[in-house]
């Protein structure tokens, strides 16, 4: 096991995190919410930069705050920031990740950094934000780490940014031994990528799914008050009174098309779970 929460619980104020979720080797891991849900403390809570109030937390085999630095070198992290100051160039921060980490491999970092139009002689302050974003997952990724943490990778790019670094995670999950741990509000990049997704909300982890059932037996139906009344309501997860009838969020499709097919049912999708599963009402 990569990464294990057994329970874990951190409270600020009126905010309480309350999760549990794992990272086996060789899988992608999404973890989708709001902003506030708490992706942010969660992720925080497994590199050991808050400590939990109770719960276990696993990192590589040990509790974070029991790594080594040696061990911490199996752990790249892409957050918000590079770490490193604005008033730093590129090749500033080569020998810098040299010094630091023993993986670190300063051809092809320089290789992808061209590949990515990052230039070496300018400031990081200069840097648009789509180039910041790209920087932060190269740093992330060139010491060869086993556990990779995202959050919010991608954002500030534009398509084809995108594809290009996606690729370039999907070439690095080539080694079974490896994972991923990712949060992402473009719901596109998840269900191209993730094997299974965790949805938190308010601090609690409401859904863990594989992304392959998500799309697949998941779906939304659009009802009438007469088609709703009539409806068998025992495979809905969340429904929403709306103007004209109600809408419902289902894992079983399949379930409905063949009893009701007269129903209008739309495929299911990371939006419309997340939609469904915060503004939505249980039966």
């Amino acid at each position: 096991m990569l990464l294990e929460m057994k329970d874990v619980k951190k409270r600020y104020g009126a905010f309480e995190l309350a999760c549990s979720m794992q990272l086996q080797p060789g899988h992608v891991t999404g973890l989708i919410g709001q902003n506030g849900a708490g992706k942010s403390t969660a992720f925080k809570a497994i590199l050991g930069l808050i400590t939990p109030d109770s719960g276990e937390i696993s990192v590589l085999g040990k509790a974070p705050e029991a790594l080594t630095a040696k061990e911490r070198e199996n752990i790249g992290v892409a957050f918000a920031d590079t770490g490193f100051s604005n008033f730093l160039k590129i090749k500033d921060i080569i020998p810098i990740m040299r010094a630091e980490y023993a993986g670190f491999d300063a051809k092809d970092f320089r290789d992808k950094c061209a590949r990515f139009e990052l230039p070496m002689n300018k400031y990081l302050k200069e840097f648009s934000t789509g180039m910041k974003a790209k920087l932060r997952l190269l740093l992330a990724m060139s010491y060869k780490a086993r556990l990779l943490i995202l959050d919010e990778p991608t954002a500030g790019l534009d398509v084809l940014a995108r594809e290009e670094l996606l690729d370039l995670l999907r070439a690095y999950m080539e080694d079974e031994e490896c994972g991923i741990l990712i949060s992402s509000h473009i719901s596109s990049d998840l269900e191209n990528f993730c094997d299974d997704v965790y949805m938190i909300d308010h601090g609690e982890i409401v859904l863990h799914e594989d992304t392959d059932v998500l799309l697949g037996e998941y779906g939304m139906m659009k009802l009438t008050q007469e088609q709703y009344a009539r409806l068998d309501k025992s495979y809905i997860l969340r429904q929403r009174k709306e103007d004209h009838g109600y809408c419902c969020l289902t894992n079983r499709k399949q379930f409905y098309t063949e009893n009701y097919p007269e129903l209008a049912m739309e495929k299911g999708s990371i939006d419309n779970v997340i939609t469904m599963m915060v503004k939505g009402e249980t039966i």
